[in-house]
């Protein structure tokens, strides 16, 4: 059986990239930059006003109270007066050009205007209150690296620099198989049937990562449904398919041989993890990778969080994600030989150190604890002092 290092790395080198391609910037939101963004010019471009007042041609030194000027006019935003030759003064509003030659703004409420003229009320410095030009970010200096995620701060910048198109990761396609005669969408159940949850958390995480998500399938254990899907799923041209449920050795765990009969190259199947230890991943070599995940909701949810996220990671050319190392606050109980994933919560102590606590009455099955957590804590065969911690939603790691 491999151990998780084992299986990750195997995962990894079978997670081809995945390729860039244009879109516009208003549909960039959540996608991967796929190269880096250079700066078209500088930010601001020009030296402007900070605040409301006195443009002054100072000369040397700064200004003392009771210096007058004259006004020779006003520069509104957006004017484009580059110069006001022969004058020392003008009126200006915040963000406009500040003319040639002057250096100083003085604000409004700190002069006195009486005609033509101005004095200042109080001692100036010379050179306050202008953004200077380049002051956020230069000409061709490197704006966002690529592998950044696209935010509303990134897409502020972007449009800033007046770019309107740019290169990202190509979206993953992701197909979703459920198996389970038990599964039910909600409302009410028969003898013996469930709820669907694996089906619309993966979907909700990969809503999150921003995958092109295909249509996600709900199967039962006997006749060719599986067959049918994981087809539909190549035809559609997926770059992984995600299965959960039947992969462990019950007489309905029908997944790893279905893949076989498929023409699926099998990677590994079986990992020395708690939960999730009955994880199945394979390769179709003319399509996609397909990871079969175990049907218990939290087993699914390790599979997800600890599997999928770093091939997902992999795909779009992303280094591997690394975990904050973090102090446990109690012992906690693991079976030896075993890579342990549990749910904790990490917050500050009262000296401000990060220090992490396991959730109790875990289990995988039980899905409330999962909703109290914040962080994944993972240790190799035995929980120690200290332990790595890791985001719940691996699209919010850096």
């Amino acid at each position: 059986m491999l151990t998780y290092a084992e299986a990750l790395a195997t995962l990894v080198r079978e997670a081809h990239p995945l390729g860039t391609e244009r879109v516009g910037l208003s549909v960039s939101a959540g996608r991967l930059l796929g190269a880096d963004i250079t700066s078209p010019l500088s930010l601001p471009s020009f030296d402007n006003a900070a605040m409301d007042g006195f443009a002054i041609r100072s000369g040397e030194g700064d200004l003392p109270a009771g210096t007058r000027f004259t006004v020779a006019g006003m520069q509104a935003a957006g004017d484009d007066t580059a110069a006001w030759p022969g004058s020392d003064a003008c009126e200006i509003a915040t963000g406009a050009r500040v003319p040639d030659g002057f250096d100083t703004v003085v604000p409004v409420e700190r002069c006195e205007r009486n005609g033509d003229s101005v004095q200042l009320m109080q001692d100036e410095k010379r050179g306050q209150n202008i953004r200077r030009t380049g002051g956020d970010i230069a000409a061709g200096a490197v704006a966002l690296r690529a592998g950044r995620r696209i935010d509303a701060a990134a897409i502020m910048l972007l449009a800033a620099l007046g770019i309107d198109e740019l290169t990202v990761v190509r979206r993953p396609r992701v197909a979703i198989i459920n198996t389970g005669s038990e599964l039910h969408a909600s409302g009410p159940l028969p003898d013996g049937g469930i709820h669907d949850s694996n089906g619309p958390f993966l979907e909700a995480m990969m809503a999150s990562w921003g995958v092109e998500a295909l249509p996600r399938r709900r199967v039962r254990d006997t006749g060719d449904a599986f067959h049918h899907a994981v087809a539909d799923a190549r035809a559609a041209g997926a770059d992984l398919i995600l299965t959960t449920g039947a992969v462990s050795a019950g007489r309905f765990d029908f997944v790893p041989s279905a893949l076989e009969a498929m023409g699926a190259r099998e990677l590994f199947h079986k990992v020395a993890i708690r939960p999730g230890k009955p994880i199945l991943a394979a390769r179709f070599d003319d399509g996609p990778l397909v990871l079969g995940l175990p049907g218990n909701p939290i087993a699914v949810a390790v599979g997800h969080r600890f599997f999928v996220a770093p091939v997902l990671r992999a795909m779009a050319g992303l280094p591997p994600e690394q975990p904050q190392r973090v102090r446990l606050d109690e012992a906690y109980e693991a079976r030896p030989g075993l890579q342990h994933f549990a749910l904790g919560r990490v917050a500050p102590d009262a000296e401000g150190r990060q220090v992490a606590c396991v959730q109790r009455n875990q289990a995988a099955y039980r899905i409330v604890p999962f909703t109290q957590a914040n962080a994944w804590l993972a240790a190799d065969s035995a929980f120690g002092d200290v332990v790595d911690a890791w985001p719940l939603d691996p699209a919010a790691a850096p």
